[in-house]
């Protein structure tokens, strides 16, 4: 299993890490979404998976749940 942390900016509420949580664990090998939430700020999301997931593909699911990747 690999563990990769990611940043989020814009989550306000618990309806923004349900949303991010589920575009990235429909994701392909991933096993577990942990969202530290930063309310109005920059959330830590940890994403547990089979092998390391492409970044192009963490921030296409996180752009469906209508945020964004910060670097």
């Amino acid at each position: 299993m690999e563990q990769q942390q990611i940043r989020v900016e814009g989550m306000t509420c618990a309806h923004c890490v349900a949303a991010v949580t589920q575009e990235v664990s429909a994701l392909p090998g991933v096993r577990g979404v942990d969202v530290a939430l930063v309310a109005g700020g920059t959330s830590t999301v940890t994403v547990t998976a089979d092998a390391p997931l492409e970044r192009t593909a963490l921030a296409a699911a996180v752009d469906e749940a209508g945020y964004e990747l910060t670097d």
